[in-house]
């Protein structure tokens, strides 16, 4: 006979078990950007400051923001937006106008970074207000792992020379400090395409400058460049700063519905109807969701990257083979295809490397 504390038990496991983030809750977004400017160019950042925000002002889903100053330190800078929720946030950050946006800031700031939240609870809000909030309904579980993706083009009949440099590096150190360290990188290509997902514990602005700076990494970055159809040059800080700008492909949704099964990896490259990216990628995301509650499912895990058009599902599981035809049998699945200019392609998988103890 189970009692009542055994089902309580088994239902805590069957939660905690599960991981899973998203950008898809539908509830408000506050995105924080800690900057540190270069002495004797406060005056410019704020100039350059005043102009974005104008400019953001008329972004949709854009609801508010702050510009704060260190009381202890000049040349640091705060500035906080609140969005409506994460979607739009991530439609104009991936847009090319933002690159040209925030291009007049670069030249004042030593360094930036971007923390993005989606708001669960608050206080001192007016009536009107608290009854028309959007807040996250309930905190996700998380295991530690900050999963990121790359993504960019070569030139057409390149594609096997490009291969086989990416396949053929050392891998570098995966220890990049004391709190962060590689977890896994996992590299894909369909046609000219490359798309590299990388799993990080601990900041992974810390492990991007890491691998950045590894000598293998550095010389297969430079034994590509010559393929790329985007020119850069990594000797050159803005060129490297704008290609890498562009290659970021963030994981919109990810859940893991098995922590402890390894299970066989594959990325599958989606032809987007223009301007249809977000939408096939929330799909996506609440297929993977399902999947995570059945335990007939083959998906052990799922991560969905997209920026723009560009969607890529990571996935692991029991059987490779069985994965896709509980997609295609899904209540969305006529929706899915409105919203594809073809059939969803398996991507080459090209490296899939393991840190020893990930």
């Amino acid at each position: 006979m189970t009692t009542t504390s055994e089902r309580v038990s088994e239902v805590l496991t069957r939660q905690v078990s599960k991981v899973s983030q998203s950008v898809f809750d539908g509830s408000r977004l506050r995105v924080v950007l800690l900057v540190d400017v270069y002495d004797g160019a406060q005056q410019q950042f704020l100039e350059a400051y005043e102009q974005l925000c104008n400019q953001v002002a008329s972004v949709p889903g854009h609801v508010s923001d702050q510009l704060c100053q260190s009381i202890e330190n000049p040349s640091q800078w705060l500035i906080t937006s609140e969005w409506e929720s994460a979607p739009p946030f991530l439609a104009w950050v991936n847009s090319e106008e933002h690159v040209r946006m925030v291009e007049p800031l670069h030249s004042c700031v030593r360094d930036t970074r971007s923390l993005r939240f989606h708001i669960v609870r608050e206080t001192g809000t007016g009536i009107g207000r608290s009854q028309n909030r959007r807040l996250q309904t309930s905190p996700r579980i998380g295991d530690g792992v900050i999963r990121h993706a790359l993504t960019f083009t070569v030139r057409p009949g390149t594609e096997e020379k490009v291969a086989k440099i990416l396949a053929d590096y050392a891998s570098p150190e995966a220890r990049v400090d004391d709190t962060t360290r590689l977890c896994r990188t996992s590299l894909f290509m369909h046609g000219n395409r490359v798309v590299r997902a990388i799993e990080v514990r601990g900041d992974l602005l810390a492990a991007l400058r890491h691998v950045a700076q590894q000598p293998e990494v550095r010389a297969v970055e430079e034994a590509i460049n010559p393929y790329l159809e985007q020119d850069r040059d990594l000797n050159d800080q803005e060129s490297a700063r704008v290609f890498f700008t562009r290659a970021a492909l963030p994981a919109v949704h990810h859940v893991t519905a098995d922590g402890l099964s390894q299970g066989e990896r594959y990325a599958q490259y989606y032809p987007v109807v223009p301007g249809c990216g977000m939408r096939l990628a929330e799909l996506l995301a609440q297929h993977d969701e399902a999947a995570a509650e059945d335990a007939a499912s083959p998906v052990l895990r799922s991560t969905v990257f997209q920026r723009d058009d560009v969607v890529v599902r990571l996935v692991d599981v029991r059987d490779a083979a069985g994965a896709e035809p509980l997609l295609q049998r899904s209540e969305h699945a006529a929706e899915l295809k409105s919203l594809l200019e073809g059939e969803a392609v398996r991507m080459t998988l090209v490296t899939d490397r393991r840190s020893p103890d990930a």
